[in-house]
């Protein structure tokens, strides 16, 4: 079987974000967990999404295992590749954008790509290379405090100008304007100056069909998921891809609802007071500190989830806080321990949760969702339909249960503020 899109995303609720769009375009989608190790069934599905985490790992690890996928998803016949990393652009100075996409290329024998992060519906948009989260530039957004990854420049030709030793050039809005053959032109006149890298303007969703029209023959894409929703129509004009009714449709859900949150952006914390105000007894915090002193807290959690979902209440387990407790418990703590300590414990308790009955689990966080889902050793996800912009519920099927476990992974940054309870009125 041969697919039209591979897709390498370095986290996994960027993959989920990517594979919602294609979906949304018309695309059978399926997003794998790792390089499979084992032969998949591709025999329904039109592309495939590789999930890694590889965001902020190190350098090589990041481009070994992005190799790795590019290599996997070549034997199974992908007609174009994409590299999909977050909208934010997150990344340092040592990478991890830069360098993974040198190697893509030079994988592929290919001079040139374009890097394409904008998601207009989502508030992501890239003027004169700067990027906006809403109205506001990406360095005075919230995401110049992320822990892993602060965006502290808005400036992307100058951001990955520091990731690579490859020109970086720019595809202004002007160029845009002027459609698809003049983007074309434009590119091609970078990649004769020695323009490998090309930062892409996109206020809309117009200016994301003209960028998919200018780069569907190129061999490898980069970005946002904004440009994964427009590259569907250019597939069917293409006549790799026959149109489809029903791209993202799942079996019925069951099982116990919970709300899993490790994420601290303005976004999930806004949503995890709104459950709170909705439901005042409905949620239990978890503190990096208190975790680091035995497994009481990890107990105390699973037993107050437990008590609440034997009447059918929902239930909301989080860490997520404000930056400056965050920043408390890394300073005691280190940066890297306190995260795995609070993966570890969201991750222990969707196993224990999920034995117990849970059939419908929302988890919030790039970092959280990924240490979730290999903790509960899910390897494929077939894509259903969206909740909000970026994320849509998924179906794995897990040994415990009979049915499918459904499942939404969900950016920190995504989703509306009362996303945690309709996201479950959704799927519903």
């Amino acid at each position: 079987m041969t697919i039209v899109l591979g897709a390498i995303a370095d986290d996994f609720t960027g993959a989920t974000d990517l594979a919602n769009n294609l979906v949304r375009g018309g695309m059978r989608c399926l997003q794998v967990i790792g390089v499979p190790q084992q032969e998949i069934d591709l025999t329904d599905i039109d592309a495939v999404v590789v999930a890694l985490k590889s965001r902020s790992c190190p350098v090589g690890e990041a481009v070994a295992d992005s190799l790795a996928a590019l290599e996997w998803l070549r034997q199974q016949g992908a007609r174009q590749l994409f590299f999909k990393y977050c909208s934010t652009f997150d990344s340092t100075d040592q990478g991890n954008i830069g360098p993974v996409t040198d190697a893509l290329l030079e994988a592929l024998g290919a001079h040139q790509t374009v890097m394409v992060p904008a998601f207009p519906i989502n508030g992501r948009t890239v003027y004169q290379g700067h990027l906006f989260v809403g109205d506001r530039l990406l360095n005075d957004s919230g995401m110049q405090h992320h822990p892993l990854t602060p965006m502290k420049d808005a400036d992307l030709v100058r951001v990955l100008s520091r990731q690579t030793p490859h020109p970086v050039g720019l595809a202004n809005r002007a160029i845009l304007a002027k459609g698809s053959e003049a983007t074309s032109a434009h590119l091609l006149s970078l990649a004769e100056h020695g323009m490998r890298h090309v930062i892409c303007d996109s206020l809309d969703e117009q200016d994301l069909d003209v960028l998919a029209d200018a780069t569907v023959l190129m061999p490898l894409v980069t970005g946002g998921s904004g440009l994964g929703q427009a590259l569907p129509a250019q597939y069917r004009a293409q006549g790799w891809l026959e149109r489809i009714t029903e791209p993202g449709r799942l079996s019925p859900a069951s099982g116990g609802a919970l709300v899993l949150s490790g994420s601290c952006s303005r976004a999930t914390l806004a949503q995890v007071a709104d459950f709170l105000a909705k439901y005042p007894d409905g949620g239990f915090a978890l503190d990096p500190l208190s975790l680091s002193e035995g497994d009481k807290q990890w107990e105390q959690a699973l037993a107050f989830a437990l008590e609440r979902l034997s009447s059918n209440a929902p239930v909301l387990i989080y860490a997520s806080a404000d930056p400056e407790r965050v920043k408390a418990a890394q300073a005691e703590l280190g940066v890297e321990r306190a995260g795995h300590l609070v993966e570890e414990a969201l991750s222990q308790l969707a196993v224990t949760l999920v034995n117990e009955g849970v059939g419908r689990l929302l988890v919030a966080g790039g970092e959280t969702s990924g240490a979730v889902v290999s903790a509960l050793g899910i390897t494929t996800l077939r894509i259903g339909e969206q909740i909000d912009p970026g994320v849509p519920w998924t179906q794995a099927p897990l040994a415990v249960r009979e049915a499918p476990l459904s499942l939404a992974l969900k950016s920190g940054n995504f989703g509306g503020v009362d996303f945690f309870t309709r996201a479950f009125e959704v799927l519903a």
